[in-house]
């Protein structure tokens, strides 16, 4: 297989699986004029199997750096499959919850506190479960504390934008945040499935790829469980038939099959990049993906044309912080 070997392009590699996981949720927004969140969960999870399967057979099998794909799926204890497991039914739950939670109150709701939640948290679990692994803590928590006030400044701004628009309702707060709350665990369930030998922290015996794999395996055998459920017990709009996921054409689909592998890609270039960066601050620089949705919106979508007086201030504040962060963060294994 092949892993990242120096600690510098293992930055630059999670720098943009950050872009993927903070990119995914436009495919999402696109599909949504014409599509059900839950019709298009169905495609997006397709996009992460078909992702994590090349990368097993391709990256995963050739190359100095370990096992093969197939090597390590012989040798793989079921302690290991089942942490991997676990860790993509758990994601796979919180980001079903935020899917649903940008459905109900929007991107600006969803992603900015559903994701922003699930990072810090995320840092949390994992600076507990793998320990400081040399890292500078005081820089390392420093530059938390700046993404976290970036995270903030990314909401007010987008409060700001919802004035005298269409309120928030509750329940897309309430959604949103139990979805930060279940994500923030997988990363740590999944760094428990590999052998240690490739992640400090890791308790089983699967290289980074078959981790993914198996991860894969949880979030796509737990989907209709979830949405099946959710289609007869909506959060959010009327009872959906599984009859009309058949109705969509073909571009409808590929939108969701286009959303998982930008994410899935992302998962793989994280997990190529874990062995030299370590899983702390893997998961702290791969989950500013709130702040690049917030990129996205503002330069992109234009979400922000209509915004009042005073918000360009926040969000200049809010790019300052975030690269302050980001900084700190890279620079506290140095």
């Amino acid at each position: 297989m092949t892993l990242i070997q120096h600690y510098i392009p293992a930055v630059l590699f999670l720098i943009f699986s950050m872009i993927c996981w903070g990119s995914w949720a436009n495919t999402q927004k696109m599909a949504a004029k014409a599509w059900r969140f839950e019709l298009f969960y169905f495609d997006f999870v397709w996009g992460l199997l078909l992702t994590a399967i090349v990368a097993a057979f391709t990256l995963g099998s050739f190359g100095p750096d370990g096992r093969s794909f197939l090597e390590d799926i012989h040798q793989a204890d079921t302690a290991s499959i089942a942490y991997a497991f676990a860790g993509g039914v758990v994601w796979n739950l919180g980001t079903f919850l935020l899917v649903a939670a940008m459905a109900i109150a929007g991107m600006s709701v969803g992603f900015p506190i559903g994701g922003g939640l699930a990072w810090v948290l995320g840092i949390i679990v994992n600076f507990f479960i793998a320990g400081s692994q040399g890292n500078n803590i005081v820089l390392l928590f420093l530059g938390v504390a700046f993404i976290v006030a970036a995270i903030i400044f990314c909401m007010f701004a987008y409060k700001k934008l919802a004035t005298g628009q269409k309120g928030t309702t509750s329940k897309g707060i309430i959604v949103s945040l139990l979805a930060g709350v279940t994500i923030a665990f997988f990363y740590g369930l999944v760094v428990k499935s590999l052998d240690p030998a490739y992640v400090s922290g890791g308790s089983g015996n699967l290289t980074p790829f078959t981790g993914v794999f198996f991860f894969t395996i949880g979030a796509v055998i737990s989907t209709p469980f979830f949405n099946l459920f959710v289609m007869k017990h909506p959060v959010h709009g009327d009872v959906v038939s599984y009859k009309e996921y058949f109705k969509g054409d073909l571009k409808t689909h590929f939108t969701g099959v286009l959303g998982g592998i930008i994410w899935m890609s992302g998962m793989v270039i994280s997990f190529m990049s874990v062995p030299k960066a370590g899983p702390t601050i893997s998961y702290a620089l791969t989950n500013g993906a709130p702040v690049v949705a917030m990129f996205w919106g503002v330069f992109v979508w234009k979400e922000f044309r209509t915004a009042p007086r005073g918000t360009n201030k926040l969000l200049t504040a809010m790019f300052a912080l975030f690269i302050l962060g980001l900084v700190l963060i890279t620079f506290s294994k140095a």
